[in-house]
């Protein structure tokens, strides 16, 4: 089948260029700009108290089920500067008028003053909205203020909360980008053979990436989904395009004839990618196991991400090495302006904050390119010095170096990863707070206010529900806020209106009032963690009203205290799964064994990473993180389905290679030598790759994907590099002729999955 397929695109290839998938980028990205996105970040749990706490709110005032925000105020004179309590009336009229909003004064409130009075805020109740409505509404919110608030003068106003945060992709990813179009061109010496792998990647990811957000309006999907698309898909991408790029001129120099090299490349790489990217899949699929809408959509996201890139690698790309046949080793005049085009957009990108400028870069180089190829009126060769590196000499000489130490390297490498792991068994999941944001935004500048005036705790009210005939009675309801004012880490607690009739309302029979928790400690230290516990086993059973602890901050907590219960089964099945479809294609027990092991160690360094950085704080200055937090509860369970996923895509591409030699020769170590030296520079090419790719995400401002593109590129790292170089030909050489033992009645039972393809010696083919 895949032959089949290779050779229609390689024949028909302007139809597949020309007439797919160049408009089927332009129809896609056509439709997802006029939708737009319609992302919204839901970290309720089904089943918690949290979310008992917001369907009460979304009874009784949906309002208060909402964002919570703030608009703080600093004058040397308080609330007494000159205009300032007109300007701020205007200011919560309008604001308070918009639909799903409610508005708390200061000058209503004492308690939003702090002790100096110099420092208030007024509080924002604000209905659940999705990205897009959030945008619009920090926006319009922010437009009211200049006209009102602004004008009062010698008065600093800001605005904090999550809903006055913006979120960007991060334009340094086009360094990523950039970075890997000089790994390539070092690599292979070749404008073109740089050019098609990135080239496929961008246009994929064009197509993913519109895809992604028109399926955002059926589906829950988080606000980040665009960018974990991008991460994940620029990544294997380019590493699936190159390794068939590698595999077709492999065949050109054994003398085989264009379409008989693009078929060997698809039927043999090709066959690796298809089952690689399905490996990435499952893994991202097993997410749904967390039993959570949002992670289900951005699993999704993700999955149809790499999707797109593996068919992109299977017919896109075949299509354009028929383009551009024997001028894969030289580079013309049109890739250079190619090139060109790519490498001004992507600064473009960078300077003009905006990736869909790469993107439409990418196009038009693509169309440079394959025009130049149809009309035939750029061909002259340019000659470039081509770098004819000897890596395999030098792999195969590794490989052996390594066989003749196995139990020296295995040790070695063994205890490597074992020491990068420990910080992970201290790890502690959370959600990093506003706090973390740089130091311009209006979001940052509000938290540093309120920390300065009241203490960071003010920046993650806890809303505590209370029901019965306490919230009946304004006096007992009083009494009671005095009672959790008394705990210890609460700054304050104060009743707050559920409507304008009045504190207290009637769900289901009940009277229903809220009471809002000031902690002491910012949202993201454990101190709130431990409070929150303390709230609902300790303190409020003791008082012996019915109350329930909820709001952002311990639905946060909660979502951690969730996660962490239920990764165990994510491990688990992802790891069964895995072990499961290894031991097919490969038809023995050790190997997948040793490979989930292999893997395993690769990610439980890349945690002891995080772990040790964001939340230990060693070396955050390095790259831009103001202070230590927790580890962000969703990013572990997305670390390990991921780089679980890339660990099984070099492992297929190594293990493929050595198989195939095994199966021809029949000697083991020969074998390991052999897939190691053919398969080491395009592996440490890709992980190169892939580790540009996710560091430009450590440039960006958010925490977030900081954390997150950290522990992918150094997961990656660790991966290719000790895993893949060091203890796979240690492990193989120890085990010997026993890595392709499996019992004979398994092996009948197993399906057969081909994953080496049908690789023939130029001798037989037609040149």
């Amino acid at each position: 089948m895949l032959s089949s397929l290779a050779r229609f695109c390689v024949r028909r290839r302007r139809i597949v260029v020309f007439g797919i998938w160049i408009p089927l980028f332009f129809i896609v990205a056509a439709v997802s700009g006029a939708m737009k996105g319609d992302f919204r970040t839901d970290f309720v749990l089904p089943s918690s108290e949290s979310r008992e706490v917001q369907e009460l709110l979304e009874k009784a005032n949906p309002n208060k089920a909402g964002f919570s925000a703030t608009v703080v105020f600093k004058s040397e004179e308080g609330l007494n500067a000159p205009g300032l309590k007109d300007a701020m009336a205007s200011f919560l009229n309008q604001v308070g008028a918009m639909e799903g909003v409610d508005t708390i004064s200061p000058y209503d409130n004492p308690q939003q003053v702090s002790q100096s009075g110099k420092i208030a805020f007024a509080r924002l109740d604000i209905s659940n909205r999705s990205q897009a409505e959030g945008i619009t509404f920090s926006d319009e919110v922010q437009e009211i203020g200049d006209t009102t608030l602004t004008k009062v003068s010698g008065v600093q106003v800001e605005y904090g909360g999550e809903i006055f945060v913006k979120f960007t992709m991060p334009e340094s990813e086009a360094l990523g980008i950039l970075a890997a179009i000089v790994i390539l061109v070092l690599a292979f010496g070749s404008v073109l053979a740089m050019g098609l792998p990135i080239g496929t990647a961008l246009l994929g990811l064009g197509i993913a990436v519109s895809t992604v957000t028109i399926l955002s309006h059926a589906t829950l999907m988080p606000d980040f989904t665009t960018s974990m698309v991008a991460m994940v898909g620029l990544g294997v991408g380019i590493d699936y395009a190159l390794f068939i790029v590698t595999r077709y001129r492999e065949g050109l120099q054994a003398g085989m004839s264009v379409e008989d090299a693009v078929v060997d490349a698809v039927d043999t790489s090709g066959r690796a990618v298809l089952f690689a990217g399905v490996t990435v899949i499952i893994s991202l699929l097993g997410l749904y196991i967390m039993g959570l809408s949002f992670v289900r959509g951005l699993a999704t996201g993700a999955a149809i991400g790499v999707l797109v890139m593996m068919l992109a690698s299977v017919t896109l790309l075949p299509a354009l090495l028929g383009m551009v046949k024997h001028r894969i080793d030289v580079t013309t005049r049109a890739a250079i302006a190619a090139l060109a085009v790519v490498v001004l957009c992507a600064l473009g990108a960078i300077i003009f904050h905006s990736l869909p400028v790469l993107l439409l870069g990418l196009v038009g180089a693509v169309a440079i390119t394959a025009m130049s190829f149809v009309f035939r009126s750029l061909r002259t060769p340019i000659p470039v010095r081509v770098i004819k590196a000897r890596e395999l000499t030098f792999w195969f000489r590794w490989s052996r170096f390594v066989q003749r130490r196995p139990w020296t390297a295995l040790i070695a490498s063994s205890s490597v990863l074992v020491l990068l792991s420990i910080p992970l068994f201290s790890i502690r999941l959370g959600f990093g707070d506003t706090g973390n944001q740089p130091e311009k935004t209006t979001a940052r500048q509000a938290y540093d206010l309120l920390a300065e005036g009241f203490g960071p705790g003010v920046n993650g009210p806890l809303f505590v529900t209370v029901q019965g005939d306490t919230a009946a009675s304004p006096e007992k309801l009083m009494a009671f806020a005095g009672t959790l004012s008394q705990a210890d880490n609460v700054a304050f607690a104060t009743p707050s209106p559920l409507s304008a009739a009045g504190p207290s309302t009637e769900i289901d029979g009940q009277p229903l009032a809220l009471v809002v928790v000031y902690p002491k400690s910012s949202p993201q230290e454990k101190e709130t963690t431990q409070l929150v516990h303390t709230l609902r086993d300790e303190v409020i059973p003791a008082t012996g009203v019915t109350a329930k602890v909820g709001g952002f901050t311990a639905a946060s907590i909660d979502f951690a205290d969730y996660i962490g219960g239920r990764l165990p089964y994510l491990i688990g099945a992802v790891l069964i799964l895995s072990f499961l479809l290894l031991m097919a294609v490969f038809r023995s027990l050790l190997v997948p064994l040793k490979a989930v092991i292999m893997n395993l160690l690769s990610i439980g360094a890349a945690y002891g990473l995080i772990v040790a950085v964001f939340q230990w704080g060693w070396g955050k200055d390095l790259i831009g993180v103001d202070k230590a937090g927790p580890v962000e509860s969703w990013a572990p369970m997305m670390l390990f389905a991921i780089v679980f996923g890339l660990s099984m895509d070099y492992e297929v591409f190594l293990l493929s290679r050595i198989k195939e030699e095994y199966d021809r020769t029949g000697d083991n170590a020969s074998a390991v030598a052999d897939g190691l030296a053919a398969t080491a520079r395009v592996i440490t090419a890709a992980a190169l790759i892939m580790v540009c790719v996710f560091s430009a995400f450590v440039l960006g401002d958010d925490r977030q994907l900081k954390l997150f593109g950290l522990g992918m590129a150094f997961a990656v790292l660790i991966d290719a590099t000790i895993v893949r170089m060091v203890l796979v030909p240690a492990t193989m050489e120890l085990l010997g002729s026993r890595n392709w033992w499996i019992p004979k009645w398994l092996d009948r039972i197993l399906p057969k999955i081909d994953v080496e393809g049908h690789h023939h010696d130029s001798e037989t083919l037609a040149v």
